[in-house]
């Protein structure tokens, strides 16, 4: 799967009613991803797009619901990474309909690199066009 990233001069949002808590840069963004966690007892798993990113937190659009509060494991498909990146652990901030972000809560350093290295290419490529 290819990333796509979106070139946009408005920023991204969550949903009006959560605030806005996340401290660093989210980078719009479409790559492929399948979460998976547990929904009162069921494994529930899904797949989605990757809609922004940063070093810290995911925004996601899923084919599965989830519930704020829910612990996620994401498996994201970045392009030159040969298996699927792993974020063993992120928990879900807010949801709107089929829309939700999830905040890193532990991941290995490879992961957190490919991540990190992800958006320092997008923010290098962004102010070279300015």
């Amino acid at each position: 799967m290819k990333l796509h990233i979106l070139e946009t001069s408005r920023p991204v949002h969550e949903p009006a009613d959560n605030h806005n808590r996340r401290l660093t840069e989210r980078i719009p963004a479409e790559v492929g991803l399948v979460y998976s966690g547990m929904d009162s007892g069921t494994m529930l798993m899904g797949d989605g797009t990757v809609t922004n990113l940063s070093e810290q937190g995911i925004g996601i659009c899923g084919n599965r619901l989830v519930k704020q509060g829910m612990d996620l494991a994401l498996f994201i498909e970045l392009p030159g990474v040969e298996e699927p990146v792993c974020i063993a652990e992120s928990r879900v901030t807010w949801v709107s309909g089929r829309r939700f972000g999830v905040k890193v809560t532990s991941s290995a350093l490879e992961a957190q690199n490919n991540l990190r290295f992800h958006v320092w290419n997008h923010r290098t490529r962004s102010s070279s066009k300015a």
